[in-house]
Formats: C-alpha cells, sequence, structure tokens
C-alpha cells in the first residue's frame, strides 16, 4: 500500500470519527466502517476480500 493510500484511507477515518455521536448503538455502523478501513490500512484483512473476519466477527 502506498503512502497516498495510506492517507486516504486515514483521511476516510478521521471524516467518519467527526460523524459520532456518542451513542454506542447509532454510531455501531460508523464504528465498524472505521475498523474495516484500519483492517484495510494495516495489512490485516486483504482489501477485495468477500470472507468475514473469523477472530472478531466483523
Amino acid at each position: 500500500m502506498t503512502e497516498q493510500q495510506i492517507q486516504a484511507i486515514n483521511e476516510q477515518i478521521e471524516s467518519l470519527k467527526k460523524q459520532l455521536t456518542g451513542n454506542l448503538i447509532a454510531d455501531s455502523e460508523i464504528m465498524d466502517q472505521i475498523h474495516n478501513l484500519k483492517m484495510q490500512r494495516d495489512g490485516i484483512k486483504p482489501v477485495n476480500s468477500h470472507f468475514d473476519c473469523v477472530g472478531c466477527g466483523s
């Protein structure tokens, strides 16, 4: 993954964080999106994988 791709993901994460309300139920979808972006950025889950993460249930 290039630095530009990492930066783009970081910007997406920051944008999503600004949308958080503090309500766990309402924020669950946003938190899931943030989690998936972090996994992509950190190389934990392949970007084009259609398989869900077995370890954490994402």
